[in-house]
């Protein structure tokens, strides 16, 4: 091999680490990825600095309501909906690259302000309305620029990775958060500023000439193959939104919210492990999140329309279980149940990218991220109307709640895929398909 040969591989080399495949023509600068990464790191920090300091806040502010205490937690999740959908309705004529810098921009000044008016409740609650607002901005943007820089399975690699991201940063951000409020309350909402790493890269993303879209279809701001016929209350209505992802995520985001919601509860009142078994449980809980969306396309790649019937088996087992009231089958339960809906996350967002027209993509994937939030703030109060209707409140409230919807969505799927079985055999029999 001769000098030139040498340096001609060593710029191959060198270019292949500057640019990504996306699937298209273009490729994507290597910075441009980090940058669209380091999103995912903000999209879970909202409600985190408040968690592990929810007791100092009572003796912090002892005239204030557990109601209100409370919100600090909860408001920013609330806020997120609306703007959420506003970012994405937004992102259809607005450059994204511009709603991110203002998104992230809003969210690192209240990560400031929360610092400075630790001592006023009113600012406090205030000031989580204006990083609801940011969060809102960002979190449909930070898979919305995948969908538009990636197609087939390169994006739903990214789309997994990025999932991946969010839910490791949500682990170590808890962590930090709890860390920081040993030392004094007011710094756990430091974990906030981390989003001005964010707003630097912000600068490197992509912009709309960058991308580099596939063809949009004619007919209008959707093609008519994205529009579906959808009945409700009688009537029927034509629209492209992804209204079955939407219900999809939603519900089995109810079904895996019983680890981080009821765990802790289920394992003091069986004394099950040590006083930190379920701060631990929940955090392996969102790693097995994780681990899925690292390697999605290899995971889906020999079981294809299997995907749903698996990730809900797997939940479905993990909450079974979780009934066990021993330490051992608990852990793996959470870890199946985890593992289950890591590898539906990025599933759902990919499917969501495929289901619209591609200018209309950063908007069905706000409506269906929406759902995950949604589920978040309905779940307490569709737990409570079921411990009235049976007038208890026994923790096993939760779990038939949880196991009555997840076997909803498994028993379909298995039924379809004993359907698609049998016509499977049925094709392959001697004289199959033969007109008589």
């Amino acid at each position: 091999m001769n000098l030139k040969e040498i340096n001609d591989r060593i710029r191959k080399k060198s270019a292949e680490l500057r640019d990504v495949p996306t699937g298209r023509a273009a490729t994507l600068p290597l910075i441009a990825l980090i940058a669209i990464y380091s999103l995912s790191v903000v999209t879970s920090l909202p409600g985190l600095a408040v968690s592990p300091i929810l007791g100092d806040l009572e003796t912090v502010f002892p005239h204030a309501s557990q109601l209100e205490i409370q919100m600090l937690a909860s408001l920013p999740s609330l806020v997120i909906i609306p703007f959420v959908l506003i970012a994405g309705k937004l992102s259809l004529n607005v450059d994204k690259k511009k709603l991110m810098i203002w998104g992230l921009s809003l969210f690192f000044a209240s990560s400031v302000i929360y610092l400075l008016v630790t001592r006023s409740l009113f600012l406090m609650l205030a000031d989580s309305v204006i990083l609801g607002i940011g969060a809102g901005f960002v979190i449909p943007l930070s898979t919305g620029l995948i969908a538009d820089n990636f197609s087939g399975k390169y994006r739903t690699r990214q789309l997994g990775i990025v999932s991946a991201i969010s839910n490791l940063s949500l682990v170590l951000a808890t962590m930090l958060a709890g860390y920081l409020a040993g030392i004094d309350w007011h710094y756990s909402f430091l974990v906030y500023c981390l989003s001005a790493v964010s707003l630097g890269f912000a600068f490197r993303l992509p912009d709309k000439r960058a991308a580099s879209p596939e063809p949009v279809p004619t007919g209008g701001a959707a093609g008519a193959k994205d529009m579906r016929d959808i009945r409700i209350g009688g009537k029927t209505v034509r629209t492209d939104w992804p209204l079955g992802l939407m219900g999809f995520y939603f519900l089995i985001t109810v079904i895996v919210l019983i680890v981080p919601l009821n765990l802790s509860i289920y394992m003091d009142k069986f004394s099950i492990g040590g006083t930190d078994a379920s701060g631990t449980l929940i955090s392996a809980f969102f790693l097995a999140v994780m681990l899925p969306g690292l390697f999605i396309n290899k995971l889906i790649s020999g079981v294809k329309e299997k995907n749903n019937l698996i990730a809900l088996g797997l939940i479905l087992a993990g909450l079974l279980l979780m009934l066990i009231r021993d330490l051992w089958p608990i852990t793996a339960g959470v870890l199946l149940a985890g593992f289950g809906y890591g590898i539906m996350q990025p599933l759902i967002y990919d499917r969501t990218a495929d289901s619209v027209a591609p200018q209309r993509v950063t908007f069905a994937l706000a409506l269906v991220m929406a759902m995950n939030y949604g589920a978040i703030i309905v779940y307490p109060f569709l737990q409570q109307i079921l411990e009235w209707a049976f007038r208890t409140q026994s923790v096993y409230v939760s779990f038939g709640m949880s196991l009555a919807l997840c076997l909803m969505l498994f028993w379909p799927q298995y039924r379809y895929m004993k359907r698609l079985r049998e016509k499977k055999e049925e094709s392959r029999q001697p004289g199959a398909g033969v007109r008589k």
